[in-house]
């Protein structure tokens, strides 16, 4: 996986086409953390310091270009936070009684943490490797470096003690990431639709079987101005 301008170009027209020690750890250290930190102006979820990490993590995963504006412009560190602050981040669907044994892979996620818990648990640990490898924070890395950091976080070639962070980025950070991108703007993300726009999909609403029949192969004019929850609301 590279987050390389030609890889992100793939990656957006294929799209559109440690249990027990862990939860001590994270218990332990939001203890020692009171009173919390004040999030900044606009998140819900994330302190000052995970911000900084979140804002340069989706810069390096969606750089600037002339396809669509930084991660941060983009809305996807909005959409994270957002996500973290809800539901999804309470793990309001999640089964949360135990027992916590290791399981395969391939069950998902198997830790007794909210999926908010994890992200920010992922958070510090990885921004301790950084520190230990590089003598500086993530968000103070080169995007060289720091893109070269996130593609070892994904193969399994750093790791922690207490977290799996291979697991962290694959299986939370990284379809978060997407779903910032790709979701309605009415949640955070995809600002101005702009990755609609990208990959000619044409929003709400979700009623086009005559379109792609009539269109199969063609540019649809409706793709260029797609509509959003928020244009019906």
């Amino acid at each position: 996986m590279s987050w390389q301008r030609n890889s992100r170009r793939i990656f957006l027209k294929q799209v559109a086409g440690a249990s027990g020690a862990l939860a001590a750890a994270v218990t332990a250290g939001t203890a020692a953390a009171a009173p919390a930190p004040d999030t900044p102006a606009g998140y819900e979820s994330l302190s000052p310091e995970e911000a900084a990490f979140v804002e340069a993590m989706v810069n390096v995963m969606c750089p600037a270009d002339g396809l669509t504006p930084n991660g941060v412009d983009c809305g996807l560190a909005e959409y994270i936070d957002r996500q973290l602050a809800g539901s999804f981040g309470r793990g309001d669907r999640l089964y949360r009684s135990g027992p916590w044994r290791s399981g395969k892979p391939q069950l998902g996620y198997q830790l007794p943490l909210t999926p908010e818990q994890f992200f920010k648990a992922g958070i510090a640990a990885a921004q301790s490797a950084s520190t230990a490898r590089f003598g500086k924070r993530f968000e103070e890395l080169e995007s060289a470096p720091a893109d070269a950091f996130l593609q070892e976080l994904a193969a399994g070639k750093v790791t922690d003690k207490r977290v799996p962070l291979t697991q962290w980025f694959n299986g939370l950070v990284y379809p978060l990431f997407t779903q910032a991108c790709f979701a309605d703007p009415v949640y955070g993300g995809n600002h101005n639709k702009v990755f609609w726009k990208l990959v000619g999909y044409p929003g709400l609403p979700a009623v086009h079987s005559q379109n792609m029949t009539a269109f199969r192969g063609k540019p649809f004019p409706g793709a260029l101005d797609p509509k959003s929850i928020q244009d019906f609301s």
